[in-house]
């Protein structure tokens, strides 16, 4: 029974020493004196703020992109003990005790490592040989802005990386189509290819043209398999099957898990809530969740409220007005109807307080039971500190001559009678009966006699002059010019009203509310508003002394100065491996002529090389062409302000094209022995000019040695490149 213990037992594995070899390297080449500089490097300074907000559990919004890059930088954080405090306020501020530069940095200097036994494996699986996959690892390897852009808390090394594990993924799994469909290793590459497609896109969303490109060679693979008569409907279907839940329906459902746990770790008010509804900021801990905890859900006759605007951009703002009224006239002549003014006010104030009351009765408190206010419903708002009710007439606003002046009415005993009554419209409302509630319900305030809709259009316009003390204008909007999220009105503070003395409301305006009901946003509705505000919230684009454009990149006519030795001549700057990306120009054009030639020639059908070596040289240019172009070309379409690192995933992809450009060279246009030789030297030549280059770029790249200023004049190879010459 223990017989087989008599025999030792024995395992037996293979190991590709290329590929061990070309991790060592790789992690030596990226890990090296990783805690240097022990200051903040470039946009450190803009993603270490985000790292401080997850260890301290505050909201925020990036509009740069989704929340799994930052959420693998605060990792990092969270590995190394940070507790967040550090002033992320200027490049090259010295990091104190408390933060973990090594742990801050260590995950993209992981992703940078990995990039290069990928790049070997990805060739290997394009059936090139061992040699050409070398020398791509190598040249990945070797190049500097891959090494600069590693070693710093930076998102696109992890970006590259997630990128090629999702080309060598999908490879691998199409590799193993014929031979082993649906086994084990054929379903782990599968579903691997969608989960790496989906942490690109986590990461930044520039991971979406690498998507794009494989659900593209996805479709076209899947079309050749529709031709083959071996396989039945039933095998098609599995096979259309399989590839929609792992490439579609698993990256969505993983894409939606970033934000549940983006959403889950930070639950606390932070600085970026204002330009979230009232419901998001209601459902964090602290900021507008304080004031509003316990507020009644339902809006009823008698209701205090406060209404802020559902635009919140540029700024929040909130319904208004105070005693001064409107002048007479208007520095361009025109009149007005000398009425108190409303304005939207972008700050808490006492008089953002409004009664909703009863057209049909005088009283201004809750009754009991409590009366709640439903869609369609009529009701005059009451100024709460001046008890005037909310009023628009036909006389122009004061900056929006084609729109209604909004006011509060005060009775001057001439021909213009009070016109207060305006209809509730609940615009998210699930049926025509829904109660208007707190927080939750979006209105639109349609005037009775007039049709206007109460908006506020100084959120897209100019503010008001001097005598509105620079608040937002706020104008009836006619309803026939269409919809617009300025028209649309929330409820943030509400409290039943209860004094119907005026002395006592006072009062009760300026306490808070204290009651009991709790108002939760559900995951799907934080997400989708999440989501749109990522997608839509821009910053205003400025000129920085280091953007660039799409056409600089080919070329490298420019450079990033990521950071200064604030004494010596020490720096780091983002530059590639001039040599790398001249050959790589060189390999895609010579690719791209070829192929024309190719196809002319098949055309009329001359064929200059084998089937296989054809069907090869296509599917190797899908992949690394393909991928260059679909990574470089949309910036060309883009709105925004370019450096030199977004093109980056797309030259890694260019590079990749070399050694495929070269072993079809060797392989099928030097005939000769002669010529095969004579073209082996000249690589090895190209190759150790590479290497030179390297290492004459890595003090820039790694920020040490410090260079003298005759040196550092050395390495400026082009007049456009902007290296630093301190003043000795």
């Amino acid at each position: 029974m223990l017989g087989f213990l008599k025999e030792p037992v024995v395992v037996t594995a293979k190991i590709n020493v290329n590929l061990v070899a070309l991790t060592v390297m790789g992690l030596i080449s990226r890990l090296w004196g990783l805690c240097y500089p022990r200051a903040v490097v470039f946009d450190e300074v803009y993603y270490g703020q985000f790292v401080s907000l997850y260890m301290k559990r505050i909201f925020f919004v990036d509009d740069s992109g989704p929340p799994f890059g930052h959420m693998l930088l605060a990792l990092g954080g969270y590995l190394g003990g940070f507790d967040g405090n550090f002033l992320w306020n200027r490049i090259g501020a010295e990091y104190t005790m408390n933060v973990p530069v090594w742990s801050l940095r260590l995950l993209p200097a992981l992703a940078g490592a990995l990039c290069v036994p990928l790049a070997y494996q990805i060739l290997v699986e394009l059936h090139f040989s061992h040699c050409a996959a070398l020398g791509a690892a190598l040249l990945i390897l070797l190049e500097n802005s891959l090494i600069t852009q590693s070693r710093f808390m930076l998102l696109e090394s992890i970006l590259i990386f997630f990128i090629l594990l999702a080309v060598l993924s999908y490879l691998k799994f199409y590799n193993l189509q014929k031979h082993s469909a649906f086994s084990g290793s054929w379903w782990f590459w599968l579903l691997l290819t969608g989960v790496a497609c989906s942490c690109a896109v986590g990461v930044k969303y520039m991971g979406l043209f690498t998507y794009m490109l494989l659900l593209a060679i996805a479709g076209l693979h899947f079309w050749h398999m529709i031709g083959d008569q071996n396989l039945s409907n039933v095998s098609l279907l599995c096979h259309f099957l399989a590839r929609g839940l792992a490439l579609i329906i698993i990256p969505m459902g993983l894409y939606l898990s970033f934000f549940y746990v983006h959403l889950a770790l930070l639950y606390r008010s932070g600085p970026h809530d204002q330009i979230m509804t009232s419901a998001f900021q209601a459902s964090l801990e602290g900021g507008l969740a304080r004031i509003t905890q316990g507020q009644p859900l339902e809006v009823a006759y008698g209701s205090q409220i406060t209404l802020r605007n559902v635009l919140g951009k540029p700024m929040q703002c909130w319904l208004h007005s105070h005693t001064n009224t409107y002048p007479i006239r208007y520095e361009n002549g025109r009149g007005s109807s000398h009425q108190q003014q409303v304005t939207c006010y972008p700050f808490k104030d006492v008089n953002n307080w409004w009664i909703v009351k009863d057209p049909g009765m005088q009283q201004l408190v809750v009754s009991n039971p409590p009366r709640p206010v439903r869609h369609g419903h009529i009701v005059q708002l009451v100024h709460g500190i001046t008890t005037r009710y909310l009023n628009t007439h036909d006389v122009a606003a004061p900056l929006s001559p084609h729109s209604q002046e909004v006011s509060c009415y005060i009775d001057y005993n001439i021909s213009m009678p009070a016109q207060n009554l305006w209809r509730v419209e609940i615009v998210n409302r699930e049926s025509d009966t829904d109660v208007w509630k707190t927080i939750l319900s979006e209105v639109r305030f349609v005037h009775v006699n007039t049709s206007a809709v109460l908006k506020a259009s100084g959120l897209s316009g100019a503010s008001l002059p001097e005598w509105g003390y620079r608040q937002l204008e706020v104008v009836g909007e006619k309803l026939s010019k269409g919809y617009h999220q300025s028209m649309l009105w929330n409820v943030e503070e509400h409290r039943y009203g209860k004094s119907q003395e005026q002395k006592e409301r006072e009062v009760e305006l300026h306490s808070p509310t204290q009651m009991d009901i709790s108002k939760n946003l559900s995951f799907m509705a934080k997400f989708t508003e999440l989501q749109w505000k990522i997608l839509t919230l821009k910053n205003e684009d400025t000129e920085h002394k280091y953007s660039s454009s799409a056409l600089d990149w080919i070329t490298m006519d420019t450079n990033i100065a990521y950071w200064l030795h604030p004494t010596s001549g020490a720096q780091i700057h983002l530059l590639g491996n001039v040599a790398t990306w001249a050959s790589a120009n060189a390999a895609a054009l010579v690719y791209l002529c070829l192929s024309l030639w190719y196809l002319l020639r098949r055309r009329r059908k001359i064929y200059d090389i084998p089937e296989d070596a054809w069907q090869l040289w296509m599917s190797a240019g899908g992949v690394c062409g393909g991928g260059w172009a679909v990574n470089y070309l949309p910036f060309f379409l883009m709105e925004k302000t370019l450096f030199l690192y977004h093109y980056l995933p797309a030259v890694t992809f260019q590079i990749l094209l070399i050694p495929v450009v070269l072993q079809h060279l060797c392989d099928h246009l030097c005939r000769s022995v002669l010529l095969k030789s004579m073209f082996s030297a000249l690589t090895v030549a190209w190759f150790s000019s590479v290497y030179f280059v390297y290492c004459t770029f890595s003090p820039v790249t790694y920020g040490q040695p410090a260079l003298s200023l005759t040196e550092l004049k050395a390495l400026r190879w082009k007049d456009t490149w902007n290296i630093l010459m301190r003043k000795q």
